[in-house]
């Protein structure tokens, strides 16, 4: 039962991006929850996802969030709600390292499709 309670140093553990970390804390077809480390002046590229709806839980830092076109700034303790064929972007426009946990429903795997660039 021990392996039900899960961290950063039980969890798979990728790199994306420039430098930035991610850690699976649940990693299922129906459900993932992932720890991410975005280091100040990153950001993911624009793209949207056929079927999975997202939520963005910060929980250090403050995140740039560009969702069709409209910005966002969400602070720590806040989150925000991506519904399925959503356009959007989260950056690290900030200083200090943004932290956060992306939930997606159900998973993001071959379901993410990159903005196309004009």
């Amino acid at each position: 039962m021990h392996d039900l309670i899960r961290d950063r140093a039980n969890s798979t553990h990728y790199q994306w991006g420039d430098h930035c970390d991610g850690w699976f804390l649940v990693n299922s077809p129906e459900l993932t929850i992932i720890e991410e480390r975005m280091p100040s002046g990153t950001a993911e590229k624009s793209h949207y996802h056929l079927k999975a709806e997202q939520f963005f839980r910060i929980l250090s830092g403050v995140a740039t969030f560009v969702l069709s076109g409209e910005h966002f700034e969400v602070e720590a303790g806040s989150g925000l709600y991506v519904p399925p064929l959503t356009i959007h972007q989260i950056r690290n426009d900030h200083q200090d390292d943004l932290v956060f946990l992306v939930i997606s429903r159900p998973s993001t795997r071959g379901d993410r499709i990159e903005e196309q660039q004009g």
